[in-house]
């Protein structure tokens, strides 16, 4: 159930169907958040898969030099997005000196993410706002689905009583769902591992989430997310 079948489009999942006390059903709550890659590697037939699921709006982590079809993309019909809120909410400024100078080596490791949060609060928060005000049945995405949709998608679990190494799962998920493939990010390094080298890298950065998802407080903290935006987050996730 949490495996989504949109064609063209690998690494898309539901985040329903994962253990919470917070929710009445013991489970986050299906159909309510999508995680996958790029939009753009959906085809006509994926953005109606997605409108079965319920897809009504998409919230877009990339910056905007990255966003539109490359080669090698489908061609969609023009109303493919009819009826589908889109919107941009970067997480990232790779103008911003600091985050250039510590972030650009380690953008594929989740050990990134605090320094995001650290050095761009701003923008980490203009996005969970985006999810928490955005019409039910929303797809989070980045360019490969994994890291920005990583640490997204692990404040969103965390958030709602996903247990840290459930959340840990679902981020390794979607590395070895991204590995060897050249579908996303041009010079990503992981785009030629194989199964071996995943392994050895999950061995290393799972610790990572599972400390992010285990401490989520001061994520929320650092970001500045008062009560009410966590509390809305929250029950996106956790309330039938």
């Amino acid at each position: 159930m949490r495996g989504l079948d949109w064609d063209g489009y690998r690494n898309v999942r539901d985040l329903g169907g994962l253990p919470t006390p917070l929710s009445p059903t013991g489970a986050t709550q299906l159909g309510r958040i999508a995680r996958g890659p790029r939009r753009e590697l959906l085809t006509d037939r994926g953005w109606q898969d997605a409108r079965r699921w319920g897809l009504r709006s998409v919230i877009d982590l990339r910056c905007a030099d990255e966003v539109g079809r490359r080669d090698g993309d489908p061609l969609v019909a023009p109303d493919a997005l009819a009826g589908i809120t889109v919107v941009a909410a970067p997480t990232e400024d790779q103008d911003e000196p600091e985050f250039r100078e510590v972030c650009f080596p380690i953008l594929d490791s989740p050990e990134y993410w605090r320094h995001n949060w650290r050095i761009l609060p701003d923008l980490v928060l203009g996005a969970l706002r985006a999810i928490a005000d955005a019409p039910s049945g929303v797809l989070v995405h980045c360019s490969a689905g994994r890291d920005r949709t990583g640490m997204i998608s692990t404040l969103l679990l965390a958030g709602a009583g996903v247990p840290p190494t459930v959340v840990a799962e679902d981020h390794a998920a979607s590395v070895r769902a991204m590995a060897g493939t050249g579908t996303h990010a041009p010079g990503d390094r992981q785009a030629t591992w194989d199964a071996e080298q995943v392994t050895e890298w999950l061995a290393t950065v799972t610790p990572i989430v599972e400390d992010v998802a285990a401490d989520v407080d001061a994520a929320f903290a650092a970001v500045g997310a008062d009560d009410d935006l966590r509390a809305r987050l929250c029950a996106r996730l956790t309330t039938p």
